[in-house]
């Protein structure tokens, strides 16, 4: 007993005197810029396993402790952002066992994620699930936004879970989003009194995901007799636009004495719009725009992405927020990378950070 009281406690001074030198090494580390967003793409568990002469699933339980590893280590350093690739769109495509496998143990950690001893309540983390969770089974996707309602009030740190994630389909689905909302926009401003098919005041129509979006430039009140009754004369040629076919016309109406007004445009779905001479001078969709309603609004730009086992292919991950990110791919399989991975990516991004900042503020 004696004996085994003994191992115990040099254990626990071996802990505390590691826990105290990773402190002091991250003071030093303090002194230059810290990191404010790290994310992770964890490659290479099965491989692992391969390697190891385990299951798969070990394999992945073994990259879940590393993961909780790297997490402490980014907050007791400062870190403010984490973010996960846990399972792309394209890993559904995998042996539906290993999916079936890769989702059980899914639901076993996010549940965990709520336990009083776990690093979420220690550390103050905020947990998002980021993706397209309709995809999800409804037990994962029910638990993901539990987590999430919990931690909603937590501030100090951020932890951002990609699931059922491409960057691909995070793209399209701000493209969509956005035009819904411009739909409805122009809708209320219109208010349905649009008759004949005639939309007057609009600067530029385009077909965007199968919806003819105008640019509102003032009210969309309707004139009396616009188009001539719905009859339009001078056609002067045609144009294609996304696959529409969109006939330009001169406006001709009875009242010639009328200031010459813009071009109208007669659109193959009946819609008829005038459109300023100068197209292009207030675009229909701005950057900005996309940018809110991607799924990752919730969080700045990366800092750091590395990606375990080598790799430098970013696999769909964040492409549109890594275009000023460094980029850091240690040879070490996930379940292998540990302190010293994470250590030396931040001197990495210390070192170039100068560089890092300066394309940034020339965006």
């Amino acid at each position: 007993m004696g004996r085994y009281d003994d191992g115990g406690t040099a254990s626990q001074l071996f802990a505390s005197w590691g826990t105290f030198m990773r402190r002091c090494l991250f003071g030093l580390l303090s002194v230059g810029p810290i990191p404010a967003h790290f994310a992770f793409i964890m490659d290479g568990n099965r491989r692992y396993a391969k390697k190891k002469n385990i299951e798969v699933g070990a394999g992945h339980k073994h990259g879940f402790s590393s993961l909780m590893s790297v997490l402490k280590y980014c907050y007791e350093l400062g870190v403010k952002y984490v973010t996960i690739y846990a399972f792309s769109i394209e890993n559904f495509k995998r042996n539906p066992a290993e999916v079936q496998n890769l989702m059980n143990l899914l639901l076993e950690k996010i549940n965990g994620l709520l336990k009083e001893e776990s690093i979420v309540n220690q550390y103050g983390v905020r947990v998002y699930f980021i993706g397209n969770l309709k995809l999800l089974s409804e037990p994962v996707r029910v638990a993901a936004e539990k987590v999430m309602t919990a931690t909603a009030n937590n501030s100090k740190v951020v932890l951002l879970v990609c699931l059922a994630y491409t960057s691909s389909d995070e793209i399209v689905h701000a493209v969509q989003v956005f035009c819904k909302h411009k739909s409805v926009e122009i809708q209320a401003l219109n208010g349905h009194k649009a008759s004949n098919g005639v939309i007057n005041r609009a600067k530029i129509v385009k077909k965007i995901n199968s919806l003819m979006v105008p640019d509102v430039e003032e009210s969309l009140a309707l004139k009396e007799n616009t188009a001539c009754n719905g009859v339009v004369e001078g056609v002067e040629g045609t144009e294609r636009i996304n696959g529409g076919t969109v006939y330009t016309v001169e406006e001709s109406c009875d009242n010639k004495d009328e200031a010459p007004g813009p071009i109208a445009s007669r659109i193959g779905n009946g819609v008829i719009v005038e459109t300023s001479e100068k197209q292009g001078e207030h675009p229909i969709m701005k950057l900005v725009d996309v940018e809110k309603y991607m799924y990752m609004a919730v969080a700045p730009d990366p800092d750091i992405l590395l990606r375990s086992s080598g790799e430098t292919r970013l696999s769909n991950f964040l492409l549109w927020q890594t275009s000023n990110c460094l980029l850091y791919s240690p040879a070490a399989l996930w379940p292998e990378i540990g302190l010293w991975h994470v250590v030396w990516a931040v001197l990495n991004f210390q070192r170039n950070s100068s560089y890092l900042e300066k394309k940034k503020k020339q965006l």
